[in-house]
């Protein structure tokens, strides 16, 4: 069972802390964990491995848009269990609280800092028993905790009360769909897919493809009436692995014909996720060529389309971190912009790639005095973003309504955008 869950900041400042059992966690551990941060990722938490072990505790975090999410126990657990707990909680806030950041959680003025930190404790008490996982489903979650606004903001704070819990049990956790609410207001009649990947690709110096696959996920955004039967089937799904599915699917139908069978929950959520391994190709290509003698280092980069999605590939951009020991830098671009960060990030901006000249990077960088050669050469960090087409191939047949008053209005749209992307020079 877990027995604390911390909320962080990027600083490692306690934002938010929740004791789950009697046992009462210190607050040390978060500066033992954030000293470990410091120590293996530079200060970066979401380079730190999921599950740490500290002398006292166990330690599991999950980081999200500035935040970390830490969760402690002294006892052993199933670690999936409890990072997919930290992460459903990260989902939960997210959707009452829309972006969850330092600044949401902090920044505002005093009235708003009270009433959030109020309705976090509140949502962290429904969805944990006694350091055991409870209630997790966002639809019972917003009966049982009002979503806050500014009219519950002022009366909190002015009256000392909270009206944020519900006064009656969700009608929702007596359905055999829990995570739909039993009647469904404002329906529209309209569900929409999304595919939407990211690319993870790895070049070696000699330009060989070493690695490349889609991390992909399905989301589904629902404003059906009643109680929808939904059948989604894929053109080509054995091309998928490493499946996860949101709790409303059923596993028989996937298992014995890989169709997605389901009662979605209403509004927006992610039906499942998904990998698809080996690719045999990028959408572009990125070919660094760097050179060093007698104090100079040349520097030229090319970038183009290798492979046409058939759709624009537009928010182009490669980065690297200029290597240490450098003086100068005098770099040029022939298309977009060229900027070089406090960090010593070069960010070349490309945007798309026009039709008329492939675009490339060139220039000097200028060693220090005494170094005559360039030792340590940079790795290339690609970034793109493709509408409208799925990278992995993979392609949505149909989708079957039932149990509903008229035929639904049905929308697809595929997305895909590099996620690490490395190109080594």
């Amino acid at each position: 069972m877990l027995q604390c869950v911390f909320l962080l900041s990027d600083s490692g400042e306690v934002m938010v802390e929740k004791q789950m059992t009697a046992h009462r966690v210190d607050r040390a551990i978060c500066g033992w964990y954030w000293e470990y941060v410091l120590a293996h990722a530079a200060g970066d938490p979401s380079k730190v491995l999921q599950v740490v072990v500290s002398p006292t505790h166990y330690l599991f975090q999950v980081y999200r848009s500035g935040v970390t999410f830490l969760a402690c126990t002294q006892v052993e657990m199933p670690p999936l269990m409890a990072i997919e707990f930290l992460s459903r909680v990260a989902d939960v806030l997210t959707d009452y609280l829309g972006d969850i950041n330092e600044d949401t959680i902090k920044d505002n003025f005093v009235i708003v800092y009270q009433v959030y930190i109020l309705t976090l404790i509140q949502i962290l008490d429904e969805m944990m028993d006694n350091g055991f996982p409870l209630t997790t489903e966002p639809n019972i979650l917003k009966e049982l905790v009002a979503q806050p606004n500014m009219v519950s903001k002022m009366l909190n704070v002015m009256t000392g009360k909270s009206s944020t819990i519900g006064s009656k049990l969700p009608d929702a956790t007596a359905s055999f769909v829990p995570w739909r609410t039993t009647i469904v207001k404002d329906a529209s009649n309209e569900v929409y897919v999304n595919i939407v990947e990211e690319l993870d690709a790895c070049v070696n110096r000699e330009g060989v493809l070493v690695k490349c696959e889609a991390c992909g996920e399905i989301e589904v955004n629902s404003s059906l009436p009643g109680l929808p039967e939904l059948t989604l089937s894929f053109a080509n799904p054995t091309i998928i692995n490493d499946v996860r599915f949101h709790p409303c699917v059923r596993f028989r139908p996937w298992e014995a014909n890989q169709i997605l069978s389901f009662v979605p929950p209403d509004g927006q959520f992610k039906l499942m996720s998904y990998r698809v391994k080996k690719l045999k190709t990028t959408p572009i290509y990125v070919k660094p060529q760097l050179s060093s003698d007698s104090g100079n280092c040349r520097v030229h980069v090319m970038v183009g389309i290798r492979n046409d999605p058939g759709k624009p590939i537009d928010s182009i951009i490669v980065q690297f971190q200029l290597p240490p020991l450098i003086a100068s830098a005098d770099l040029t671009a022939n298309h977009g912009t060229v900027d070089i960060l406090a960090d010593q990030t070069c960010v070349w901006t490309i945007g798309h790639i026009p039709k008329d000249k492939a675009p490339s990077l060139s220039g000097n960088l200028r060693l220090e005095e005494g170094l005559a050669h360039l030792h340590a050469f940079p790795i290339f960090q690609v970034k793109f973003r493709i509408m409208g087409a799925a990278l992995s191939g993979l392609q949505i047949d149909k989708l079957d309504v039932k149990n509903t008053p008229s035929a639904p209005y049905k929308g697809f749209r595929a997305q895909t955008q590099a996620g690490r992307y490395e190109v080594r020079s």
